[in-house]
């Protein structure tokens, strides 16, 4: 295996791994909007499970790592003169702009992660009172902003990501593109939706 394919293989890795945080991470948040003592209950008890710290050194390794191999693929990519990507999505526009917008995505998802870390995290609120620090967060206006723009870059990226995991993996071939082109993008719009709706339903404080 050449050490491009072993770049490959472990951004798309590190990218799936991301992805199913996401979908757990969305989960846990659901019953925010509707059910506020089962929310409470939850983010008390998670942030009181001794795997918590190893899982979140854990995921933030895996993020650093993603974002070093994207970086050496952009650059290699770059250096080869690969425009064979873009080419062969012209009849995609979606996925031909997603490609190209990866990288402004990109810094869109970690000014967006930096910005919540620093607000619900460093420090987090007092148990019980997840819920309001969340709203009092999304009531203010560029919070909302970032929250939003988060939320459309990472549905934006996972339009690109799951289809370019399945091809790095070598998971994707003519019989099966047109179903992970679809998965990857109901996936997206999930995800992206999700967060965007429970951004919008906490800033409004539907469900208190």
């Amino acid at each position: 295996m050449t050490l491009t394919s072993t770049i490959r293989n472990a951004n798309a890795l590190s990218g799936l791994l991301l992805v199913l945080f996401l979908v757990a991470h969305l989960g846990g948040l659901i019953s925010a909007l509707g059910a506020s003592a089962s929310f409470e209950a939850y983010a008390s008890g998670l942030h009181h499970t001794p795997w918590l710290k190893p899982l979140e050194l854990g995921l933030a390794l895996t993020s650093l790592l993603h974002i070093s191999l994207s970086l050496q693929k952009a650059f290699r990519n770059r250096q080869a003169g690969n425009t064979a990507d873009l080419i062969s999505r012209r009849g995609e526009p979606l996925a031909a702009w997603a490609s190209r917008s990866k990288t402004i995505a990109g810094v869109i998802t970690l000014g967006f992660i930096g910005l919540h870390l620093q607000q619900l995290r460093f420090p987090r609120p007092v148990d019980g009172h997840e819920r309001e620090a969340l709203v009092h967060v999304l009531q203010q206006p560029f919070s909302l902003v970032v929250y939003c723009l988060g939320a459309l870059a990472i549905g934006l990226h996972l339009v690109h990501g799951a289809e370019a995991a399945h091809r790095s993996l070598g998971w994707l071939d003519p019989a099966n593109k047109s179903s992970i082109r679809f998965g990857g993008r109901m996936l997206a719009a999930l995800v992206s939706g999700g967060f965007l709706l429970i951004s919008l339903g906490l800033a409004l404080d539907v469900g208190a």
